[in-house]
């Protein structure tokens, strides 16, 4: 194989079709977790299925798979097979942009593999972008034309019935030519198996679900936010790596692009799918996707939380382990958000367009964050709120406090309480109102725990009161802990 050209694909536009409703006259079920999970699954197995297939076809070795998954791919191939390249590919994104109700675009570059790795990249990125920016250029004459779904061929019936619960469930995933872009569990004229720990002939997948009280199928939404502590009720968790593609760019061959891209997708899939299997996760919670630098996660709202402390330790320990040879911070830490379902039955894809929201001002803020309750912490000072919280809450349970004395905490953090001294109180005030609050008993367990709550709400060194971001999400938390 004398001369190589390299194939870089990318899917767009995958937010805006996973966030669209159902088609009328869907069941809420269809309309909710199902058609979000088949949804999700498509777009995933997508990038895994199309470069296999397109290898099979061309009756070359997987060795030439660079990189899958993320939402693009890479391969290696001889340069003779450019015109079958294009052919293949066409057909795929084609049917992609139909059953895709015109929303997904599959795009693609083909370059010569020769010259340094930062001109290679460079030339692919530009033609990318050209694409990219010209979305009709590849549509053609189809992209004028109205989408009319037949009801045989419904899209929201492939994704919510044929992809969903049986993606879940199905030892292997298959391809046809005749339809290059659908994915169909179980068969097809290759398939691949599905794996939950890297295989080098399989496909990794993080695909777990939270069972129903019967066990038959995933639970809904309605019954994981029954299993919470405290107020009944759900939400969604994303996570996004911060400055992945910086960190990307930043390598200088395609021999260690390959490696640490692939590096990452296996975190996500492989630490996602271990996580929630665990007891503490295994009935509460259940993956959206999992991609090459981010996730998204539904559940019992406080089991979220406890999910998302323990993801960031994990990547933490990850990026010490594998990143401690490339220099920057960049794609060594990560960013999340909750968001949390207003009512019971609200719908699912609602929820998670709230969390990408949420995600978006944490990563506008800083890096290493997470957006929760209203507010945006760092990792460190979510610790100090879970131990906030835990006061808090045994100052209810152990010693019988009203859950009104929440509220006149609440009421320390006025409007104007983190701007720059113009309403910062004197600590002796502070502790007058306090001690209005919290007094009654002389019990020497109670003491200590007041004593803990005020250090822990202004700090321990300040001769002045400036209440600390992380006392607010934490009197929030144990608010929703507590309710009945």
């Amino acid at each position: 194989m004398s001369e190589q050209i390299l194939l870089q694909g990318k899917i767009l536009g995958t937010e805006d079709f996973l966030l669209a409703g159902p088609a009328e006259g869907r069941s809420v079920r269809s309309a909710g977790e199902d058609l979000l999970a088949g949804k999700s699954q498509w777009i995933t197995l997508l990038c895994e299925v199309l470069p296999r297939a397109l290898l099979a076809e061309l009756g070359l070795p997987r060795i030439l798979l660079g990189s899958s998954g993320g939402g693009q791919f890479l391969v290696v191939l001889p340069g003779g097979v450019r015109q079958a390249v294009e052919t293949f590919l066409s057909a795929a994104a084609s049917q992609i942009f139909d059953i895709s109700s015109k929303r997904v675009r599959l795009v693609w570059a083909v370059t010569d593999n020769l010259g340094d790795w930062a001109v290679i990249r460079k030339r692919i990125n530009e033609e990318l972008q050209g694409k990219s920016d010209a979305p009709l250029r590849q549509a053609g004459a189809a992209a004028f034309q109205p989408f009319v779904a037949l009801p045989g061929n419904d899209s929201d019936l492939y994704f919510a019935r044929e992809l969903g619960a049986k993606v879940r469930e199905a030892s292997q995933i298959g391809w046809s030519p005749e339809n290059p872009g659908k994915v169909v569990p179980g068969e097809g004229k290759y398939t691949w198996s599905l794996t939950s720990n890297l295989s080098p002939d399989g496909i990794m997948l993080a695909r777990h679900a939270a069972p129903s009280d019967d066990g038959k199928q995933a639970a809904p939404v309605q019954t994981l936010g029954r299993r919470a502590q405290g107020r009944s009720t759900w939400g969604v968790l994303r996570g996004d790596v911060d400055n992945f593609g910086l960190r990307l760019r930043r390598v200088h061959s395609i021999e260690e692009h390959v490696p640490l891209s692939v590096l990452y997708k296996q975190f996500f899939a492989g630490e996602l799918e271990v996580l929630c299997s665990l007891p503490e996760f295994w009935r509460k919670v259940s993956i959206i996707y999992s991609g090459g630098d981010d996730f998204a996660v539904y559940g019992a709202w406080d089991t979220l939380i406890a999910l998302a402390r323990e993801v960031q330790r994990l990547f933490h320990r990850f990026t010490e382990e594998n990143l401690k040879d490339y220099p920057g911070a960049e794609g060594k830490t990560i960013s999340m958000a909750i968001a949390l379902a207003p009512e019971t039955y609200f719908p699912l894809a609602t929820v998670y367009e709230e969390a990408g929201r949420n995600l978006d001002l944490a990563k506008a803020a800083g890096k290493d964050c997470i957006y929760l309750l209203g507010r945006i912490l760092e990792w460190r000072h979510l610790n100090d709120a879970a131990d906030l919280k835990d006061t808090v809450t045994r100052l209810i349970h152990d010693f019988r406090m009203s859950r009104q004395f929440l509220y006149q905490l609440r009421s320390f953090y006025r409007r104007d309480a983190f701007s720059d001294g113009t309403d910062i109180q004197r600590t002796w005030r502070f502790q007058r109102r306090f001690n209005r609050i919290l007094s009654g008993t002389r019990d020497r367990e109670f003491q200590k725990l007041r004593t803990h709550l005020i250090s822990e709400m202004v700090g321990r060194k300040s001769a002045e009161v400036k209440l600390r971001p992380a006392g607010l999400v934490a009197l929030e938390w144990a608010r929703l802990v507590t309710e009945v």
